[in-house]
């Protein structure tokens, strides 16, 4: 809770973190300004200015690295409220809950060179590659190519000539096409390498990389380094030249190298005061840049630091404490320079993360004191100043060098002359980099740039508040290894990757442990380089969508819809206005109380012929099929090979060696495979036909459900002529037609299967038809409030992927003295043990019918869990909030009492009582042509309808 501000203006920190609402955790130094944005800075308790848990600066020193390691365990119940304090004081933004970003498609792309990075060696290397004729894309994370050209220009135009040529040459050359604002992720098996674009990601395969992705510069390490102010130099060459912004009025430049002299040239030809160059080396080498700063009247302190920032009465930099550099603990010679903005130019690190993802040997350059590539596997190359090469005409002639090499890889001559031979094993072998055509004559890195200060607050890692204390107590501790001391203390775990930070930290280790730089190594580098949104790793938001035969007719009758595994149904149609629970209360009651109509043409429909038909039921499906009469149908309930349930539907007879079954909608395709496979296993006479896009289906249900159909058919409806459970093949508005009669809503009903083309005739004659009798569509979610009522079954809501028929007390459709059929084995074992829970029917007592529990609220008992609900509603028929849980098999007895766990954690009290809660005896699905009911005495009656 320490303001800060710009640092690298390059994505490398995290310094400007910002939200416009909808969007949170923006980097503010690299996010374009939209209309219509509110901007807000994230970690602050109220503003930057006014930071309620600002006092926590106060604390730190308590707070050492680790702490969360070894405090706040005891007592247990305490930890829960100190992970969430921690959390919220983290500062790491609150989504919007209305925010909706849409999920952007993967694309993909292939080249013969991949150049990364678009500055003079990735631009020279893209030139050379494509005269040399291979196809190449070049890609660059910023809007546009030419890289350090347009900020670091060193005081003078030297790189102005290439910046207004080389592009134009890019742009037009047939062979190269520019990705810029494109970030590369990582690098994969045989050069694959995804591209976050603007548009997406993108996944591009080439057959040889270029990696010319740069430097990242580094800060320097002293007291307050963080206040707002205190930037790098290539941050204040970007605010100067990409954007026309002064850093500041008054700038104080520490620099290790020639480019802080060059940036020191920068802000003067800008009319920025300079008010002191800060040089850390006792004998800096002879350049132009540190001559003309000479000649412009800047002081220039050799051989002494910045100890610390001084805080302004605003927050931001007051001025600078300057030591002499090797006698920091001296006050001896400190002295103050007043200004508003600190340059630091002290060092580099390479962004070879690419470089260690591909497998590229790195060793470190006592001359440069950088990291470089010394072996790469075939087909990757470097070049530019993540090679170690700075000077601009040799990062010029390195990127040719580099795309010399491509070109070789790919077999071609370096003028584009065709392909030739390659050595036999000379594409499996790492090879080692060619020496640099001119290596960098200086080092443009400082060994340590850090300096010590009893108060702390000299920061290593701004992303994770590190400082260089946290070394030390780290190292302390035993992690002084630098894999170990990343984990400890979460050096470069930020969003930043360790971008600003790894190279100090690895320093920082090798001088505690008195070791070379190239004995502490690097941390393992892996894929994202940078973080990448989740809508972009989802991929494209598209999903399969089947529309029924009727889809056009539910969008004019005002359906509101839902996905059904891949199927669109309606979940409700809204004719009584925008109120969902109105409208689904005024379907349901249509069914109860009249006739009501619904779309089940997503259900499964699989066809099964020949002699060994009945037979191959019977295995597959618990219960007995073999003695169905022709124009018969029952209800079957499939298993897997361990005894949990996989489906259930009904079994039409419709000849001595014709069935025809249905399945749920999301289990169409699994049952069909299983099939398949169990036919193919047990080799019987028989074929299956997959036809659930060939029938569309229609059930017609409620008390007056048989005169609206009589008027469409000459079948003989009559109970006598029509029983329950009974099919007949005929006619319905003209269009041959399977009718079923079943009853999944728990009223007089019949299923109607037509082909597909005639489905919408016969729906359309249906309601003409049942005008009189006040005849209404309703969709799932009635259907769903219906089938609760009668106690019916929804597997995947009811059911789990372990659920065995004992547990769904579905024991009346296992007929265990079958010979055989799936799963019967594992029942017969499971059959031995004790069930864990079974399902039960709830009444919800009705002072707490307010507080109506949903699906998967746990039920409680003893202060433990006990199970959990399933489904639950209210119940207009009822006039009660009925459900269905798994309880432990005592509390199964109607009349035992349980409590579940509503929203808010507060407790509601229900009654076990036998299901079906409507109509027990099924007499409702069973109307004569009076009014009256045939013999309800048969067994499991009220499951005769599969799952919608």
């Amino acid at each position: 809770h320490r303001p800060r501000g710009i640092l690298s203006l390059a994505n490398h920190d995290i310094n400007v973190l910002v939200t416009d609402g909808r969007h949170v955790n923006l980097r503010g130094d690299v996010t374009p300004v939209a209309e219509g944005m509110d901007l807000r800075s994230v970690q602050p308790e109220g503003t930057v200015d006014a930071d309620r848990a600002a006092f926590l600066d106060r604390f730190s020193r308590f707070l050492p690295v680790g702490f969360y390691y070894k405090a706040f365990h005891t007592p247990h119940w305490s930890f829960p409220r100190w992970e969430q304090l921690f959390r919220s004081l983290s500062g790491l933004g609150k989504v919007s809950p209305e925010a909706r970003e849409p999920r952007r498609g993967s694309r993909y792309d292939a080249c013969e060179v991949l150049v990364i990075g678009a500055g003079p060696g990735g631009m020279a290397a893209a030139l050379a590659a494509a005269d040399g004729g291979a196809d190449v894309i070049l890609v660059d994370e910023w809007p546009r190519v030419g890289g350090s050209l347009h900020y670091a220009r060193a005081g003078n135009h030297g790189g102005l000539p290439l910046l207004a040529t080389l592009p134009d040459r890019l742009r037009s050359h047939p062979r190269i096409r520019i990705r810029t604002g494109a970030i590369a992720l990582g690098y994969y098996a045989d050069h694959w390498v995804p591209v976050l674009t603007t548009e997406g990601l993108c996944k591009i395969r080439a057959q040889a990389v270029v990696v010319a992705t740069g430097v990242a510069e580094q800060p320097a390490v002293f007291h307050n380094n963080d206040l707002p102010g205190v930037m790098l130099a290539t941050a204040a060459g970007r605010l100067l030249h990409c954007y026309g912004v002064r850093p500041g009025a008054r700038s104080c430049v520490v620099t290790a190298n020639e480019e802080g002299y060059g940036a020191a040239l920068d802000l003067l030809r800008a009319n920025c005061e300079v008010a002191a160059v800060v040089d850390l080396r006792d004998t800096p080498d002879a350049s132009e840049a540190a001559a003309a700063v000479v000649r412009a009247g800047v002081r220039v302190l050799q051989g002494e630091c910045i100890y610390a920032a001084r805080r302004g009465a605003d927050g931001g930099v007051a001025g600078a404490t300057v030591r002499p550099f090797r006698e920091t603990t001296s006050r001896a010679g400190e002295h103050e320079i007043p200004c508003d903005t600190i340059l630091m130019s002290t060092g580099f690190a390479p962004a070879a993360a690419l470089l260690y993802q591909a497998g590229v040997r790195m060793r470190y350059s006592t001359d440069l004191e950088q990291f470089v590539p010394d072996q790469f596997p075939p087909g990757v190359c470097a070049a530019g100043r993540v090679n170690g090469v700075y000077g601009l005409a040799e990062r010029l002639a390195d990127g040719e060098r580099a795309a010399t090499a491509a070109l070789e890889h790919l077999g071609r001559s370096t003028k584009g002359e065709g392909r030739r031979e390659k050595e036999e094993g000379a594409g499996n072998t790492p090879h080692p980099t060619p020496h640099t055509l001119h290596p960098t004559p200086r080092s443009p890195s400082h060994p340590f740039p850090i300096v010590e200060h009893p108060k702390g607050k000299n920061f290593v890692d701004h992303d994770e508040d590190l400082q260089l204390k946290d070394f030390h107590h780290a190292a302390h501790e035993g992690f002084d290894n630098i894999e170990l001391l990343k984990r400890y203390s979460t050096l470069g775990m930020g969003p930043s990757q360790g971008k600003h930070s790894n190279m100090n930290g690895v320093r920082i280790l090798a001088r505690l442990r008195n070791l070379p730089v190239d004995q502490i190594g690097t941390t393992t580098s892996r894929p994202f380089y940078h973080p990448v949104p989740l809508r972009d790793l989802a991929g494209d938001g598209f999903r399969p969508e089947r529309h029924t035969a009727l889809h056009s007719r539910h969008r004019a009758l005002g359906a509101q819809f839902m996905s059904a595994g891949n199927w669109l149904r309606p979940e409700y149609y809204a004719t009584s206005g925008p109120d969902r629970a109105a409208s689904i209360a005024a379907e349901a009651a249509a069914v109860r109380t009249g006739v009501g109509i619904i779309d089940v043409g997503t259900l499964g429909k699989i066809e099964v012929f020949g002699p060994d038909a009945a037979v191959f039921l019977e295995r597959a499906y618990t219960g007995r099929f073999a003695g169905m009469r022709p124009g018969t149908l029952r209800y079957g309930l499939m298993l897997d090979e361990t005894g949990v349930i996989l489906d259930d539907g009904v079994v039409a007879r419709l000849g001595p060696e014709h069935f025809y079954i249905s399945t749920t909608t999301s289990g169409s395709a699994t049952v069909y495979r299983e099939l398949q496979r169990w036919l193919a296993l047990w080799g019987l006479d028989c074929t299956l036909a997959q036809v659930t896009g060939a029938f569309g289906a229609i059930n017609l249900a409620g008390p007056a459900s048989r005169a609206v159909l009589k008027a469409l058919t000459r079948e003989d409806l009559s109970p006598e002529a029509f029983p329950y459970l009974g099919v007949r093949l005929g006619e319905v508005a003209g269009v041959p037609a399977r009718m079923l009669r079943v009853g999944f809503v728990g009223e007089l009903g019949y299923e109607i299967h037509v082909p597909a083309e005639g489905t919408a005739r016969v729906w359309d004659e249906l309601l003409r038809a049942g005008r009189a009798e006040g005849i209404r569509p309703f969709g799932v979610e009635a259907q769903r409030l219906l089938r609760l009522e009668k106690g019916h079954v929804i597997l995947g809501q009811d059911t789990d992927g372990l659920t065995t028929p004992f547990e769904a007390a579905m024991e009346w459709a296992v007929r265990m003295d079958k010979p055989f059929f799936v799963g019967q084995r594992s029942l017969a074992i499971v059959a031995n043990k004790p069930v864990r829970h079974k399902l039960a029917g709830f009444l919800l007592d009705p002072a707490d019918a307010e507080w109506a529990p949903k699906e998967c609220h746990l039920v409680i008992q003893g202060g433990d869990i006990a199970g959990r609900v399933t489904s639950c509603a209210y119940s207009a028929t009822l006039q009660r909030v009925i459900g269905l849980a798994f309880v432990p098999p005592e509390l199964t007895e109607p009349g035992s009492r349980i409590e579940v766990r509503a929203d808010g954690g507060r407790m509601v009290r229900a009654e076990i009582v036998p299901t079906p809660f409507y109509d027990p005896d099924g007499g409702r699905q069973r109307l004569d042509a009076a009014g009256g009911r045939q013999d309800a005495g048969v067994p499991g009656a009220g499951h005769t309808g599969p799952s919608p």
